[in-house]
């Protein structure tokens, strides 16, 4: 497969899950009752099964448990269905996972995040994996989302798409929905804001982060409790990428709120 074929599939839905790191999240995303999505076959390839011997009896385990196919094959057919090179000789093929809609018996953490806009699924399986890692207890996404490429939002957010709750629904219902549940709404904008570092943020929350290029309409900004903003470190016109933005709050409300809290 070449190159340019192989970047466009990022942008195709998928259900191909490469690498133990990925399949290692589905597995406990699964059994954690997080995600119902199935597991249908285990690839594995017949030249590392000596060096991976640890991986390939888990595998064999959970295959016991899970009710998968495990299939022992060679490097040229895994790598023919994969998009990178980073498998390890790894690569599951899965069912789809359901993403309820948002409501308000759903809120049931204390720090949510929207994210909208993101147009990458790498970019946005990178904010994923800053999300979850900062302890946030669900992701809110719009039914426009890159959950169709599911096995490249895994890889790139280290099996972090698997493991958190997500909830789908449109970002001004979103907003609505949390005030409605005590929840403050924080967004990340320019105008009217505050520097994230002077703000008094605190849990349960919603953060709303929008893209790099349209940002989050009036009628969500109109839901804030308060605007928050990324102050820079030198005279920068450009915006931070909406991944980069929704990371560094991501981590600061987290330590405005005490970490593991």
């Amino acid at each position: 497969m070449s190159k340019v074929k192989k970047e466009e599939e990022k942008f195709s839905p998928s259900g191909v899950f490469e690498g133990m790191v990925s399949l290692d999240g589905v597995i406990h995303s699964v059994e954690a009752g997080t995600s119902d999505r199935r597991i249908d076959k285990v690839l594995f390839d017949r030249e590392r099964s000596e060096k991976k011997q640890r991986e390939l009896a888990y595998i064999k385990r959970k295959q016991q448990s899970l009710g998968f196919e495990l299939v022992i094959t060679d490097k040229e057919t895994i790598d023919g269905m994969c998009i990178g090179n980073s498998h390890g000789g790894i690569v599951a093929l899965c069912g789809e996972r359901s993403y309820p809609s948002l409501t308000e018996d759903r809120l049931s953490g204390g720090y949510y995040v929207m994210l909208d806009g993101i147009e990458d699924p790498y970019n946005f399986g990178y904010a994923v994996r800053s999300l979850y890692a900062a302890g946030v207890d669900g992701l809110i996404i719009p039914p426009r989302n890159w959950m169709s490429a599911a096995g490249v939002v895994c890889r790139a957010s280290a099996g972090a798409s698997e493991l958190i709750p997500m909830f789908v629904c449109e970002p001004e219902e979103a907003a609505a929905t949390a005030k409605k549940c005590g929840y403050s709404v924080i967004c990340a904008d320019i105008k009217e804001s505050v520097s994230v570092y002077e703000a008094e943020i605190k849990k349960p929350l919603l953060l709303i982060v929008g893209g790099e290029k349209r940002g989050i309409s009036r009628a969500v900004l109109d839901h804030a409790d308060k605007i928050v903003r990324l102050d820079y470190g030198r005279e920068f016109k450009a915006a931070l990428s909406a991944a980069s933005a929704a990371s560094i709050l991501a981590f600061e409300i987290a330590r405005q709120n005490g970490f593991n809290k």
